[in-house]
């Protein structure tokens, strides 16, 4: 059975560097709390605001420990609410009937405003 495991994180620039490492610890969480490994994936989505470019994400899958070859798709600009700019989002596909977890990482000061049931997640940082 395929499954989805969707996340999102913001960045303070479109700094490429920084872009790739919230990317990296988005989909370091994803892969850890869900427990999946590379085999377990049939592909990557990535997403993000017309401020950011969606291949640097990307890069951040690179970086896991065999997860080089995973099929990685860089998709459409997506729109989110305002004062969320520069928001990165990603779909994890994966070939498992075990329950997944959503992850989110909002880096705002008004991500409690915004996204008011990740202060009961804890998911706002």
């Amino acid at each position: 059975m395929i499954r989805g495991i969707r996340g999102a994180t913001t960045v303070e620039t479109d700094d490429a560097t920084e872009i790739v490492s919230r990317s990296y610890e988005l989909m370091k969480e994803i892969v850890e709390e869900n427990r999946i490994s590379a085999e377990d994936v049939t592909q990557v989505l990535f997403s993000a605001t017309a401020d950011l470019n969606a291949a640097f994400p990307a890069k951040s899958l690179r970086n896991l420990d065999g997860w080089k070859y995973v099929p990685v798709m860089c998709m459409r600009e997506i729109d989110v609410p305002e004062g969320l700019s520069r928001c990165i989002r990603v779909m994890v596909t994966v070939n498992t009937t075990a329950e997944q977890k959503e992850i989110n990482h909002i880096y705002h000061h008004e991500a409690i405003k915004l996204r008011p049931d990740l202060k009961e997640e804890g998911g706002a940082k």
